[in-house]
């Protein structure tokens, strides 16, 4: 038994058969197991069993069209999976592990493609003592290749969502394929160490997209109108990024009025933030908003208990759950989904 795990395992790991995802360790004692079906750290380590002499395991039965990231965990750190050479990195530091169950694959929207016209991206600073951590911020500017006004998105952690999310290619074949209005993008760069104090719910950071960037971007870029067509801008992000986002659209429907979220962070720690009593409290805002969020998330009930808030009190809203982790791998095969609901031709 052991024997024929390992001559399986040395083509790749995990194992992937009927359902199952077989995780395989060679070695006197095996690390635990973390991933997106553990809560990483935040959760309960998985520990392998032994198979076999220096042979350990652990299968998981998991979705067809599950996509995974996993590492191993020994002694506080994370350890390499020698059996598989298939890595990436999170944007926190660390390496990840990943593989895609057998009915699903990387969306082909990330592809560049000859025929397809291609907006311009242009890179600009905002510079601003108060109302910017740091004081500097950069954004980058996508013009689509139309020249009719069109809707802006901001786009919070711009310099992730561009290559990681490879937003720009998705939206150019959108555009090119009629599945969303064309659309014009603000990819604000986030604060660093303080990206988790900008995007709480933070005035000020709102104020700086108010005050600082729509103005750039006004200048910049072919734009609808906000006084003739109000709420006709979006702003989209990921975890505490879907956290502002939402926010942002509560402070200033007349703005913001599509809110794109993936995998909304809308608490702190055991705490709900300030999102909770905006829409609970407050009145009904003129907002269209999208969510989606991984079964394998930490997150996964806190945005279900946000989605029936909102469809409770009377929002537009759209919730979608993928079967994948919190990573911009999960994110990007996703967000064509979002914005095809937000910015649609049909």
């Amino acid at each position: 038994m052991s024997a024929s795990l390992l001559r399986q395992a040395r083509e790749g790991t995990p194992i992937v058969a009927d359902g199952t995802a077989t995780f395989v360790w060679q070695g006197a004692e095996a690390p635990q197991l973390v991933g997106d079906f553990s809560g990483w750290e935040r959760g309960k380590p998985v520990t392998l069993t032994q198979a076999g002499p220096e042979v350990w395991t652990h299968s998981l039965e998991l979705p067809g069209d599950a996509y995974i990231e996993y590492a191993y965990w020994q002694d506080g750190e994370r350890v390499a999976d020698p059996l598989n050479p298939q890595t990436l990195p999170d944007g926190i530091g660390h390496t990840h592990h990943f593989f895609w169950m057998p009915a699903a694959s990387p969306t082909r929207l990330t592809r560049s493609q000859r025929h397809v016209p291609r907006g311009t991206v242009t890179r600009h600073t905002l510079e601003h003592s108060f109302l910017l951590a740091g004081g500097k911020r950069t954004v980058l500017l996508y013009q689509p290749p139309v020249t009719d006004p069109c809707p802006l998105l901001v786009v919070l952690d711009g310099q992730d969502y561009r290559p990681r999310g490879r937003l720009v290619q998705i939206v150019d074949n959108l555009i090119a394929q009629d599945r969303i209005r064309p659309l014009a993008l603000a990819m604000i760069y986030h604060a660093g160490q303080a990206r988790g104090v900008e995007y709480s719910c933070s005035e000020a950071h709102l104020s700086a997209l108010l005050r600082l960037l729509l103005p750039l971007a006004q200048s910049e870029l072919q734009l609808l109108d906000l006084a003739e067509r109000p709420g006709a801008h979006g702003i989209m992000g990921a975890s505490m990024g879907g956290l502002m986002a939402l926010f942002a659209g509560l402070r200033h429907p007349q703005v913001f009025g599509q809110v794109l979220s993936q995998s909304g962070s809308f608490v702190m720690g055991d705490e709900d933030t300030v999102v909770w009593d905006l829409v609970r409290q407050g009145p009904v805002r003129p907002l269209k908003v999208w969510m989606d969020v991984g079964r394998f998330e930490w997150l996964l009930q806190t945005n279900q208990r946000m989605y029936d808030l909102l469809a409770a009190r009377g929002y537009e809203v759209t919730y979608r759950e993928f079967n994948g982790g919190h990573n911009y791998t999960s994110w990007r095969n996703d967000l064509w989904r979002g914005l095809e609901a937000l910015y649609g031709t049909s």
